[in-house]
């Protein structure tokens, strides 16, 4: 395969609401440009992006794709990215690699709540970015609407370079504003246009655009307002130049128009990729900490080499992989580089360039290329790699907090290791899932951004390690507290021939601020109990807060005084004061108005305007406290404090609501009092389950 300099590379990642057409308009990239010899389609599961068989199956893609193609003499990386909202998030991890975003918008339904979540993901890595208006040919479509939309969505900085002319049905022919030429593509989706002259017709609304154009270049720049201002006009080198200077300073966000599907407007897309996309070395600074301190880090093929792992998959076309970027240097078969992230070393065997499931082996990668490297022995996902001696490491991805959990268990008796293996394989692959025992409700619990996110993961864990999981809700993790002051005088006495045991211990408990814990205190005086016994009780009453008194939850916010008590000289040992130092916190644990408290979560919906009355009243049946509303984008959030056990599958109750249309946000925010009718069936279904056992 060709090798390419910094210079002619672009590093371009397509973002996008789900069904927006971001693997159709790839697959057109990649039939104009002749990397493929026929237009896939995603009905047919011919695409080069969707190639697992699960994104065949379901017909959208779930992993990012790394994909390239050669156009005028430049090679174009590009990074597919999911947009349905489980698997949104590894467009994060794209972004922070690419160079260029282009956010895919539908041509009918428009910006949605996926489009203002890509467009954060491309803020947070101050990347260059542009939209496409896809999907043109549709018999509703309305590119007027929809550029109106995207600019009130995300402000006027978005500035069309294209026209189309004829949207619908019809639809094949598109204007380039700056060049002035009319675009007339064949309907046989070849993708290769006729260029004419802009029809009679056209010119004064194509000028008074071009001239839309000319004006955010000037307002970008101070030195060519100023020439502006006082000449009227700016020369055409001084517009083209200052054309891209915009877009790479994210001043301007070029608008382009075009049907994927047919092929229409792609060449076009490509043409401005190579014209105004930035290459690695005119891309923005990045975040890195060189020799123990944080810099902005520009890339650099004089320095020593460097890559960035950005994600690691594992397929049975081509085997477990690792994407990453050249960050600097040049990467060579061959190379051994310290992994400065976790430490130890790995030996760079074959450089591949990936086409979806198509491999090509290449010799050597420069900086800001893209590539896949075959089964790294101790780097992950988020990892650098770097010569020996460069000390250098590109911060990790802060992907968002998980909005489902669901606890799993074996299907087979014996599976639990292989379960937790599998698991964690797979959530060192997928950084959006994370997979933990929690040893307070002990169940193993799974997280991630959503139902079909789970199911797929757990699809997958049987795929590739022969084994199977039922999905149970997870426990809530209550906690046990008191209201009022209590008090016990316990006595453990056990005689069964030879040594008895005896120990009586005299407590109080009190409650505690929230967040306190659980403090323990002796206040013993005179002789009635050997000090040498007040650590046995402590332990006593430590192991009756793990255990939980109530319902078996963890106590909290709860103070023990052991303040009195009574021994035998010889019956008196460690195991009777820890047992009646246990006893006598649960007697007074109980005498104390014991409540349960529960875990309220900080939940955050976005969704279209008019499903919000609805969304509210869900959150009130849900015992939600509504504690504000704001705009996030065109759309509308509601923020609420909702109990944990209401929140159960909610993403799915969700979309649901809404059509598809909305999403959430939710963390741990605090406890709380749980109602008492509720804390009644808790407690019966607790002492139920204890009875089962």
């Amino acid at each position: 395969m060709k090798e390419y300099e910094t210079s002619e590379i672009r590093n371009i990642v397509l973002l996008g609401h789900a069904s927006a057409g971001k693997t159709s308009l790839v697959e057109a990239m990649l039939y104009s440009s002749g990397a493929t010899s026929r237009l896939g389609r995603i009905d047919d599961g011919t695409t080069m992006s969707d190639y697992n068989n699960d994104e065949i199956e379901r017909k959208f893609s779930i992993s990012s794709s790394l994909l390239h193609c050669e156009w005028k003499k430049h090679k174009i990386n590009i990074l597919d990215t999911p947009g349905y909202l489980d698997f949104i998030n590894e467009g994060k991890a794209a972004a922070r690699v690419a160079d260029m975003g282009l956010i895919v918008v539908h041509g009918q339904n428009g910006v949605e709540v996926g489009t203002e979540l890509v467009f954060k993901f491309v803020e947070e890595e101050n990347l260059p970015v542009g939209f496409v208006i896809n999907l043109l040919d549709k018999e509703n479509a309305d590119y007027e609407k929809i550029l109106e939309v995207i600019q009130s969505s995300f402000s006027n900085k978005a500035v069309p370079l294209h026209l189309p002319v004829n949207v619908g049905l019809d639809f094949d022919t598109v204007i380039d504003l700056v060049s002035k030429k009319m675009l007339s593509y064949p309907k046989n989706g070849k993708g290769d246009p006729k260029v004419a002259e802009i029809p009679a017709d056209l010119a004064d609304k194509v000028e008074s655009m071009r001239e839309a154009i000319i004006e955010s270049v000037a307002e970008s720049d101070d030195a060519l307002l100023e020439k502006f201002f006082e000449e009227g006009s700016l020369t055409e080198e001084e517009f083209l130049n200052g054309l891209k200077k915009a877009i790479v300073a994210r001043t301007i966000f070029p608008v382009f128009t075009t049907s994927a599907y047919t092929n229409v407007g792609v060449s076009s897309v490509l043409d401005n990729m190579i014209t105004y996309a930035p290459s690695p070395l005119e891309s923005r600074q990045v975040k890195a900490i060189l020799d123990g301190k944080e810099t902005d880090y520009m890339l650099d093929s004089s320095k020593p080499t460097s890559l960035f792992i950005f994600n690691t998959t594992s397929a049975s076309h081509v085997g477990e992989i690792s994407m990453f970027k050249v960050m600097s240097g040049t990467l060579k078969s061959g190379m051994d580089l310290s992994n400065t992230t976790k430490k130890g070393t790995e030996r760079i065997g074959q450089i591949f360039a990936l086409n979806g499931k198509d491999k090509a082996e290449v010799a050597h990668l420069q900086t800001g290329d893209i590539g896949v490297v075959v089964k790294l022995k101790h780097t992950e996902t988020m990892d650098t790699l770097a010569e020996p001696k460069y000390n250098i490491v590109f911060p990790a991805i802060i992907f968002p907090n998980p909005v489902l959990q669901t606890a799993v268990i074996p299907k087979a008796r014996g599976d639990e290791e292989k379960i937790s293996t599998g698991l964690h394989t797979l959530a060192t692959e997928d950084p959006t899932i994370r997979a933990n025992y929690d040893g307070e409700i002990k169940q193993l619990i799974l997280s991630g951004q959503g139902e079909l996110h789970l199911t797929i993961t757990l699809e997958r864990l049987k795929a590739r390690f022969n084994v199977e999981v039922n999905q149970i809700a997870p426990k809530i993790p209550y906690r046990e507290t008191i209201r009022k002051k209590g008090e016990s005088k316990y006595r453990h006495k056990k005689q069964t021939g030879g040594a008895g045991q005896f120990a009586e211990v005299w407590m109080y408990t009190e409650p505690l601020p929230t967040g306190s814990g659980v403090e323990f205190e002796n206040t013993l005086v005179g002789q009635n109990v050997d000090r040498v016994f007040v650590p046995s009780v402590e332990k006593g009453v430590k192991a009756a807060c793990e255990d939980g008194i109530l319902a078996g939850y963890k106590v909290t916010d709860v103070k023990a005084v052991f303040y009195d008590g009574k021994m035998h000289p010889v019956d008196s040992k460690d195991i009777a004061f820890q047992i009646a130092g246990k006893g006598a916190f649960r007697e007074s644990f109980l005498s104390a108005d014991p409540v349960l408290l529960e875990p309220i979560y900080d939940l955050e919906v976005i969704v279209p305007e008019e499903y919000m009355g609805d969304i509210m009243g869900d959150i009130s049946v849900r015992r939600g406290k509504i504690q504000g509303m704001d705009s996030e984008g065109s759309f509308q959030k509601i923020i609420a404090k909702v109990p944990l056990a209401e929140l159960y599958r909610y993403g799915t109750a969700l979309r649901s609501m809404t059509q598809g249309k909305g999403m959430h946000r939710q963390k741990f925010s605090h406890y709380e009092q749980t109602p008492r009718d509720i804390q009644e069936k808790v407690v019966a279904e607790s002492k139920e389950h204890k009875e089962e056992e």
